[in-house]
């Protein structure tokens, strides 16, 4: 999913979403990027599950 920062407003980044759709978001998420920057938004199924073990694994050890 591509956006894009649309603009700045105080504490926020407003950001356009391919479908149209505009979000705040905390500037600090930005804080390389300038108005009218477009980024690359994509779920990594490897590395979620990568995770989801990890947490499971520590999960069962503090559990036993």
């Amino acid at each position: 999913m591509k956006i894009i920062i649309d603009r700045f407003e105080g504490e926020y980044a407003v950001i356009e979403a391919e479908d149209g759709n505009t979000y705040n978001v905390p500037k600090g998420l930005f804080h390389c990027c300038s108005e009218g920057d477009v980024l690359t938004l994509e779920f990594d199924e490897e590395e979620t599950k990568k995770r989801r073990e990890s947490v499971k694994g520590l999960m069962d050890k503090l559990f036993k």
